[in-house]
Order: C-alpha cells, then sequence, then structure tokens
C-alpha cells in the first residue's frame, strides 16, 4: 500500500483527499518510483477546479516530480533500480510511490537536489519551448518578459542571457526587481 493526494470530484483545496493506493509492481517497460519531492504548479488548480478536466475520477493530481527507482518491468533500460529520477509533465504526482513509463523518466544529476529538480522540470520545459519553439531568439535578440522574478521568468532571464540575449524584464516591486536583476 502507498498514499496518493487524489481528488473524486472538482472544487476547491478541500476536495483534496489523502487515499491509500494498492501498490503494483511495474510492467513492461514501466519503472517504480518512491517520490523523494514534488513540484507544484498552477496547473494543478486547474486540474483540481475541473477548468482542465482530467478524465475519470478518483484521480492524483500533479505533474512532476523526483524520487528514486525501486523496481522496473521488462525491458527497461532508459533507468536501473537506485537512479534518481524527475519528471514532467505526467499526471499522478501527488503520491509517495507510482508506477509511471520508464521513458518518461530523466536521471538527476548528483549536484542537483530533488528539491530543485521536481520544482524546475515543467517550467523550464515551458521556457525551452518559449525561447526555441514559439520564436527561436538569436544572439543580440532582445525580448520582453513579465513576471522576470516568478518561476518561469527566473528560467527564462537566465537562459536568454546565457544564449546572449538582451532580457528585459518587468516585476511588481522593488524586491522582485532585486532578484530579477540577480
Amino acid at each position: 500500500m502507498t498514499k496518493a493526494i487524489r481528488i473524486h470530484q472538482a472544487g476547491g483545496p478541500e476536495v483534496l483527499s489523502w487515499d491509500t493506493i494498492e501498490k503494483s509492481d511495474p510492467g513492461p517497460g514501466e519503472a517504480y518510483i518512491r517520490q523523494t519531492a514534488i513540484g507544484l504548479n498552477y496547473i494543478d488548480v486547474y486540474h483540481r477546479t475541473g477548468l482542465y478536466p482530467i478524465g475519470a475520477l478518483p484521480q492524483p493530481i500533479g505533474t512532476e516530480a523526483a524520487g528514486i527507482v525501486e523496481a522496473i518491468g521488462e525491458s527497461v533500460t532508459e533507468v536501473a533500480i537506485g537512479d534518481r529520477v524527475v519528471y514532467a509533465p505526467v499526471l499522478g504526482a501527488y503520491a509517495e510511490a507510482r508506477i509511471i513509463a520508464a521513458e518518461k523518466l530523466i536521471k538527476v544529476p548528483e549536484n542537483i537536489s530533488d528539491q530543485t529538480a521536481a520544482a524546475m522540470m515543467l517550467k523550464g520545459m515551458t521556457v525551452h519551448m518559449l525561447l526555441f519553439k514559439c520564436y527561436a531568439v538569436q544572439p543580440g535578440d532582445t525580448i520582453l518578459i513579465h513576471a522576470a522574478a516568478g518561476g518561469v521568468g527566473n528560467i527564462l532571464c537566465q537562459w536568454a542571457n546565457h544564449l546572449g540575449v538582451t532580457v528585459i524584464g518587468t516585476v511588481g516591486n522593488d524586491e522582485k526587481a532585486e532578484k530579477a536583476r540577480a
């Protein structure tokens, strides 16, 4: 048995339920991970409230987490037992442990904590999309980043700066301005 935060109906925070769920063995191509850190994102609220429907209920919510591989199914070559891993966006992160497709897992480098890994994946993927898919930035470009001190903005400013882009950021107060400048 393991535990997961699930919703049985859409609504406010009161619909979050700490449920006991059956533990099963991973099937072919799957890994069982014990989660050590879970990322929290605005999309989790959208799932909980029903703004973004997530399918049949009850359902665990959350889309990113880090953990340790404790078992693997047949034909898994991406990860091994004992690997520290992270994933996003895969629904069901609000859980102590879970089974997940091994191809969705990324090994976490030793110099990155589980907490950092779990908190940055979805935001990092969003930044990648903005920098390379919406518009492929080039060195010398100038871009405007709103909420430059927020989660996505923070990563976006640093990554764009690393690419040689001139970054102009907006923030809501002096404290956030200092954070963005740093």
